[in-house]
């Protein structure tokens, strides 16, 4: 009998310049009523650290973003999608998590 090798997506890494070009189009994708810009995406995606404070991530996708000692104090995150999102240590004093998904995140200090 032969073993299939389990597909494991790795997560995507992401430059600080490519993050601020999401966040601006999620922007405009939000200003405009969806008929502009376009919803972030960011599932897998390492954001270890990131500063996002104040960020409007509303409606993004994050599934299985490793948001590990993230900065997302005064953040809306209003029906975010951080569906096994790694938050571990992140900062989210303030942050809107209306309506967000985050089943299955990983909350642990």
């Amino acid at each position: 009998m032969i073993k299939k090798k389990k597909k494991t997506k790795r997560m995507r890494k992401i430059t600080a310049g490519e993050l601020s070009e999401v966040l601006k189009e999620h922007e405009r994708w939000i200003d405009t009523d969806k008929k502009e810009g376009q919803c972030a995406d960011l599932r897998k995606t390492k954001l270890r650290d990131a500063d996002l404070r104040k960020a409007d991530l509303s409606g993004a996708t994050l599934k299985g973003a490793d948001l590990s000692g993230a900065k997302l104090s005064d953040a809306n995150l209003r029906g975010a999608k951080l569906r096994l999102a790694f938050l571990s240590g992140a900062t989210l004093r303030g942050a809107d998590l209306k309506g967000a998904d985050l089943d299955g995140a990983k909350l642990r200090l």
